[in-house]
């Protein structure tokens, strides 16, 4: 295996691991208010789901990153494509926006996904507002993945 591949690997890696760590913190968040909701409010269980269930989002993303950079590279396909050091860095270059805003706003969409069901606790009708407030941090985790793919794909291979 060359350099080049190396370098594209890790970073497919670095996508799928800084992505999925910030989800399992986040989630961890959203999941330990969840469980304290529901001894109070079993009923609203489904919306305690949703919002706990956001932050493993950005997890997605970094996969699809990953996908996308081994689908240009070969690896799906049974045959790696040979790269270049500086391609090679230009792929793992590429995966650190969704990895690392997947990471950030993981987390943090976990904090405001945990204070939302502690609205929902209150006011179950309040819901959707909590939802729509994560949703704008996810926003950002989105903006990591458009970049990472637009960076993948402007790689001549």
């Amino acid at each position: 295996m060359s350099y080049g591949v190396a370098l594209a690997l890790l970073g497919a890696a670095m996508a799928v691991a800084l992505s999925g760590i910030g989800s399992s913190i986040g989630i961890g968040y959203a999941g330990q208010s969840s469980a304290g909701a529901m001894s109070e409010k079993p009923e609203n269980f489904g919306r305690y789901l949703i919002l706990t269930a956001l932050p493993g989002t950005q997890g997605i993303y970094g996969f699809v990153a990953a996908f996308i950079l081994l689908m240009q590279i070969g690896t799906l396909r049974g045959s790696i494509t040979p790269l270049t050091s500086a391609q090679g860095w230009s792929f793992f270059i590429s995966c650190l926006p969704v990895g690392i805003a997947g990471l950030v706003s993981a987390i943090h969409q976990g904090k405001v996904c945990a204070a939302g069901i502690g609205l929902t606790v209150k006011r179950p009708a309040e819901s959707a507002k909590a939802m729509v407030l994560a949703v704008f941090v996810e926003f950002y985790a989105v903006l990591g993945l458009l970049t990472t793919i637009f960076l993948l794909y402007g790689i001549k291979v």
